[in-house]
């Protein structure tokens, strides 16, 4: 992830001005924590600990999930980001792009299909689209200005552009967005089967833990009351099958999706009425949520 030194992003910046929390970040390097873990590692209370983790978490550097230990249910930590790049000079920070490889940030609203049912919905960094819980205006014109959007189940279909040429062939397929659940309002713990489809081919599906809202996104317009964020996932699909944030989830390779030039390649987000846990979708754009990206493929030849 690469963040741009200024005081919009200030609260991810404050993380490594404490010396607790940068050792908190050390350990989760080695394994996950739960904080009453945490707290005895680095000799303090699991209160003080709570309040580094939850710094922590909404900047979205660690992710918490409740688990069932041996006295009840814990909060359990991971290290989220595997890395941060710190942009100081944007101009000078500017590389050379991989002539392998091509990148598309493709916009939340800017979706070419859609089947979707309530609740459901769409806004813009200034506005609700249309009325709440009605799919026709996933229809209207200004559904291009979305930045957030959101459905109990259903799909959102994107085109990627395709750059390839003559023979060029696709040696991996990366998605990244944030992502989570949608309950009514907002359920932190709301589990959803998410489903990523490419061409038709259903390449890996990721239970999300919850819908996110008890806290405030670093980029939701502050207008905004119900789901604030989501979680930052990666999609990778490669010779040796495909990954969600590093960890195989099926043997899909991407020689099977079989991207040649001129062909239609499509992105599909689902939740199926027939999912396990049919918990919806929310997606978020660069207005929303805790990172200021919209929906980025990477595509490597």
């Amino acid at each position: 992830m690469k963040l741009d030194v200024t005081t919009a992003n200030m609260r991810i910046l404050e993380c490594f001005s404490s010396e607790t929390r940068v050792r908190i970040i050390e350990l989760l390097n080695e394994k996950p924590y739960n904080i009453g873990e945490l707290a005895e590692a680095l000799g303090l209370s699991s209160a003080i600990i709570t309040k580094h983790i939850q710094k922590l978490e909404e900047a979205g550097i660690v992710a918490t999930e409740n688990a069932v230990g041996k006295r009840g249910t814990q909060k359990r930590c991971t290290l989220k980001l595997e890395q941060l790049t710190l942009i100081l000079r944007t101009s000078a920070a500017e590389e050379e792009p991989d002539r392998n490889s091509f990148i598309v940030d493709l916009p939340i609203g800017q979706y070419s299909a859609y089947e979707v049912h309530p609740t459901c919905g769409l806004a813009s960094p200034e506005k609700r689209i249309g009325m709440m819980d009605d799919p026709r205006y996933f229809d209207d014109p200004e559904h291009t200005k979305a930045e957030h959007l959101w459905f109990a189940s259903g799909f959102v279909e994107y085109r990627i552009p395709n750059y390839l040429v003559g023979n060029q062939t696709v040696s991996s397929l990366a998605v990244s967005l944030e992502i989570c659940s949608e309950a009514p309002r907002y359920n932190e713990n709301w589990p959803s089967d998410i489903t990523f489809s490419v061409n038709g081919l259903d390449v890996a599906t990721w239970t999300c833990p919850g819908d996110f809202g008890a806290r405030r996104g670093l980029y939701t317009p502050s207008w905004w009351v119900d789901t604030q964020y989501g979680l930052h996932k990666t999609l990778s699909i490669t010779d040796s099958g495909t990954f969600i944030d590093g960890v195989q989830c099926s043997g899909i390779r991407i020689g099977q999706l079989n991207i040649r030039a001129g062909q239609e390649l499509r992105l599909r987000i689902s939740c199926p009425e027939t999912a396990v846990h049919c918990g919806g979708v929310s997606l978020f754009g660069k207005g929303f949520g805790n990172y200021p990206q919209d929906i980025r493929v990477t595509i490597t030849v």
